[in-house]
């Protein structure tokens, strides 16, 4: 028999988690109604109790430490893997005498898409949070905004973009900003030194293909099990009142996100490479579908290549260049799903949101976006960077980012699959500018479909 593919995995885990997760608050209820709340507390301490929390020093937490070491476990590769990804993009650069020409085209494209997809993500985000409807009544024991402290200037930001030593850029997952900046700047050198240097790239190259083959492992191995304990844990550690906030989240950024891959895109194709975008929508559709089945632009990277080349028409030696960087750094799909976020955190844990805060957001969501790496999680992950940066740090924020956390896979699946779609959008508009766009293979409907299928299954075979 085949194997059970991950996607199988993850969505078994999550409807299991959902329906034991049900579960678990109906006993719960059940147990405090009829007067035995003492079992029910047995129950939480062996299985979901936080254990680092003051008074559970006698805790078990099962599904507290499962979730934890998950987490944890992605965390630990998260700088290694931003700092070797975006060398190591910059190092597809071969003919340095196009350098400046097309990396100012490229960076350019990336901002715009990018600020196309933080509009779109403010607009939803700000809308919901001014219309109340991400509040609910926190549960008794969570501090309120006024017992938490707040975060300091926005602009400490801008401070932090250089470290005072290279131990403080790498030893801290807070530096995020200054890693990516440092690798920028180390693979700039690397690309300008070439043959004079060539250790570090070869070491850049292994410690990046070594995290990707731990986070692999970890998410692969272990993330069906640990989406199931951080989805059953937090419905028993919270309740129904997360429920509803957290349904109205999840819907809200599914539908920006199909507004942006449907909407704005064909829009982008239409008006700056003026292409009819159904070729595009047609050709493309199976690396959206391979990225929201993996939810890791970097294993999808080799179809999309491969796609924008040989479907789409775009230069091969430009298609070496822009995807890789755009697999770093372009994630509009994560910045929309950060922006949305933010609001909720801030609804739900009681902070304000003014002028000041909606610029740091979005600042700091496009920061965050293009210094994610192209890996399952990581969105996720970075969100923390966003809310710590902005003081939205207390109790019920940090609940609510926890939510986020465990139920948010679903959300990530389609949020690669809208990061792996602006990859080739950007090829192809610059590639139009460049005249590096052959017209006549991009218009060409007629596919052959089973070359097509064994490309398919040849690279999917690749990346397993």
């Amino acid at each position: 028999m085949k194997k059970m593919s991950f996607t199988k995995k993850t969505m078994i885990a999550l409807i299991a988690g959902l329906l034991v997760g049900i579960g678990v608050i109906l006993l719960r209820e059940q147990l405090t109604a009829s007067g035995n709340e003492n079992i029910w507390q047995t129950i939480n301490s062996i299985l979901f109790a936080d254990i680092t929390a003051e008074g559970n020093n006698q805790a078990i937490g099962i599904f507290y430490i499962i979730g934890q070491l998950f987490v944890r476990a992605l965390q630990l590769v998260l700088i290694p893997l931003i700092f070797t990804s975006i060398v190591k993009a910059i190092q597809h650069i071969h003919d340095t005498s196009m350098l400046n020409k097309l990396a100012k085209k490229t960076f350019v494209n990336f901002i715009l898409l990018s600020g196309l997809a933080l509009a779109l993500g403010t607009l939803v985000g700000f809308t919901a949070y001014q219309l109340g409807i991400f509040h609910f009544t926190a549960p008794s024991d969570l501090t309120t905004v006024s017992d938490a402290t707040t975060g300091g200037n926005p602009l400490n930001v801008v401070l932090n973009l250089i470290q005072p030593n290279l131990l403080a850029t790498f030893t801290s997952n807070g530096s995020i900003l200054a890693v990516v900046v440092l690798a920028i700047l180390i693979g700039i050198g690397i690309q300008t030194l070439g043959s004079k240097i060539s250790i570090l790239p070869k070491l850049n190259n292994e410690v990046h293909d070594l995290s990707m083959k731990f986070l692999n492992f970890v998410i692969t191995k272990v993330g069906p099990i640990a989406i199931f304990t951080l989805l059953v844990r937090t419905f028993a550690s919270y309740g129904v009142q997360y429920l509803q906030p957290a349904i109205i989240y999840m819907i809200l950024t599914v539908a920006a996100l199909f507004v942006f891959a449907l909407v704005i895109m064909p829009l982008v194709l239409l008006f700056i490479p003026k292409l009819s975008p159904i070729p595009y929508l047609k050709k493309i559709y199976k690396v959206a579908v391979f990225g929201f089945s993996t939810s890791s632009s970097a294993a999808t990277l080799p179809l999309n290549m491969e796609t924008t080349s040989n479907d789409l028409g775009v230069d091969e030696s430009l298609v070496s260049f822009v995807t890789p960087l755009a697999t770093t750094l372009n994630m509009t799909g994560t910045a929309i799903m950060q922006v949305i976020a933010t609001f909720f955190i801030a609804s739900v844990a009681g902070y304000s949101v003014g002028g000041i805060e909606i610029m740091a957001i979005i600042a700091l969501a496009f920061v965050g976006s293009i210094s994610t790496p192209a890996a399952p999680g990581a969105g996720a992950i970075l969100l923390f960077t966003i809310i710590s940066g902005l003081g939205f740090t207390n109790p019920a924020a940090l609940a609510a980012y926890t939510f986020i956390l465990a139920i948010n896979r679903p959300v990530e699946m389609l949020v690669t699959a809208v990061n792996v779609l602006d990859d080739s959008i950007s090829a192809l508009c610059i590639g139009k500018s460049m005249n590096m766009l052959d017209e006549s293979v991009y218009n060409n409907m007629e596919k052959d479909l089973q070359e097509e299928n064994l490309s398919v299954a040849t690279v999917i075979d690749a990346v397993e």
